[in-house]
């Protein structure tokens, strides 16, 4: 053991289907609604937490201090903040959004540079019918040109992908610009926010972070510099697309204006931006460019987008082969 050193925001669902639970004197009912003020995401952080403490010493970051908890501009909405470090974790940090309304979780962990295991990462949006969720190790490196690095790290985790995907079905359409941070193992879903679907979230969100963890417990250190460079770089990367593109970044727009939300995208949720490298996001992603240097507000340059999931059960991209 070591010692201490997108939302993506949609229209509801239809009218969710009728339950199959019919049983004598009980008629047949729809499914069972959770009031969206009952959910509380808490719970996956709690868990998170304290799974994390059994491998490893979590230390609060000096963020805490600045970003812990804010209320929403007209008063109907919290949101609470955590941030911890680790020996060979960067940044661990949490962010909740509870209202009446709403609840939202944006949870995500972030190695330290000297190791290539992939950014866990869950996102979940909750309202009154419907949530919407992106679950995923994300992989710092492409895993459908780098076999090597899908195999090093998915290829003893395609079970759980293959559970999952029957269980919360592909959420429809998702850009090919997203895709490419994404691992053959993602969950990205829509579903009626109901109290089974909510359960089997939770079960899915334990498989993954214990897998991450076991992960990040068998991460092998990298001196190599140019490796660790490498590495660097493609953190950077990945915080630079979140910060610019993110979709939350709407929502946090209204709940506390653009100032605050602009902040605590670049200095809280994807902290490193400005650290770990010095690119700007179109040296990264030069297809935004406008005309007048300007990026392009646009989600999608390419305009293709999947609608069923690309990859098979052995974990082989197969979008190019899909309709879509």
């Amino acid at each position: 053991m070591d010692s201490c050193s997108r939302l993506s925001f949609c229209s509801p669902f239809n009218s969710p289907p009728f339950s199959s639970n019919c049983s004598g004197k009980n008629k047949c009912r729809r499914a069972s609604f959770v009031p969206v003020s009952a959910i509380s995401y808490q719970k996956f952080v709690q868990f998170a937490l304290d799974e994390t403490k059994l491998h490893t010493h979590l230390c609060p970051t000096p963020l805490q201090e600045k970003y812990n908890s804010m209320i929403s501009m007209d008063k109907k909405a919290k949101l609470q903040m955590l941030s911890f470090q680790a020996p060979k974790i960067r940044l661990l940090r949490s962010l909740n959004i509870e209202s009446e309304a709403m609840q939202v979780l944006d949870f995500a962990v972030f190695p330290k540079p000297e190791f290539d295991v992939p950014i866990f990462c869950a996102n979940i949006f909750s309202a009154a019918s419907s949530s919407i969720v992106v679950l995923d190790l994300n992989p710092l490196h492409d895993v459908i040109s780098q076999r090597d690095y899908k195999e090093k790290y998915y290829e003893s985790l395609l079970h759980l992908g293959t559970k999952y995907a029957e269980l919360l079905p592909w959420g429809g359409k998702l850009t090919s610009e997203s895709l490419k941070f994404f691992s053959p193992i993602v969950i990205w879903t829509k579903f009626p926010s109901t109290r089974s679907k909510y359960d089997i979230l939770f079960s899915a969100f334990v498989d993954y972070y214990k897998a991450w963890l076991e992960l990040m417990n068998n991460a092998r250190e990298e001196t190599n510099p140019s490796r660790l460079m490498v590495n660097r770089e493609a953190q950077h990367r990945y915080l630079s697309w979140r910060v610019e593109k993110d979709p939350g970044h709407g929502l946090l727009k209204r709940l506390i204006g653009e100032a605050l939300a602009k902040d605590l995208l670049r200095n809280f949720l994807f902290n490193g931006v400005d650290e770990l490298g010095s690119k700007r996001f179109l040296e990264y992603f030069p297809e935004y460019c406008c005309e007048d240097g300007t990026i392009n507000k646009k989600r999608s340059m390419v305009g293709k987008s999947y609608e069923h999931r690309p990859w098979d059960k052995r974990g082989e991209f197969v979008g190019d082969l899909i309709k879509t």
